[in-house]
């Protein structure tokens, strides 16, 4: 099997961050690309809160939450890959574990890298992670996280 584009999707917790050492091994061993994926949730579908938001709120909105998602992608790639000679930022608007599942058919991903759930994680995998499990055309290499236990 030839890997020579990964992908790690990341929502920023610091469980996410613990599926990079992984990542930063197979890329070095296969000399692949990393693609790291941010998805922003869609606000714009969602019930109100409290009370409406005009479109140009919505907008501003994810104009932040965008600009918010870059900076992060941008530090994490500084801070994490400095070693990987090529790795590919994306942001994508909408329901995480569609936004995967759309980007490695986009982009011809040959193997995915992810935590088996976000910072919330109670169960052993996340729905994130279920559904991308489930669905994934390609092989994906689930990290599992610990729980934390309160001292």
């Amino acid at each position: 099997m030839e890997i020579k584009k990964i992908l790690w999707p990341t929502d920023f917790s610091g469980n996410a961050e613990k599926a990079l050492p992984y990542v930063q091994s197979l890329t070095q061993r296969y000399d692949a690309e990393i693609h790291v994926l941010y998805v922003i949730r869609d606000i714009a579908h969602h019930e109100s809160w409290y009370g409406e938001f005009g479109k140009n709120r919505i907008e501003e909105l994810m104009e932040w939450a965008h600009k918010s998602a870059q900076k992060r992608l941008n530090q994490i790639c500084d801070k994490y890959m400095e070693g990987c000679h090529l790795y590919i930022k994306h942001i994508a608007i909408g329901d995480p574990a569609e936004e995967i599942l759309k980007l490695i058919d986009k982009e011809k991903v040959d193997m995915i890298v992810m935590a088996s759930h976000g910072e919330k994680g109670q169960f052993r995998f996340g729905s994130v992670t279920e559904k991308v499990l489930k669905n994934s055309p390609v092989p994906v290499t689930s990290i599992p996280i610990e729980p934390d236990i309160p001292a």
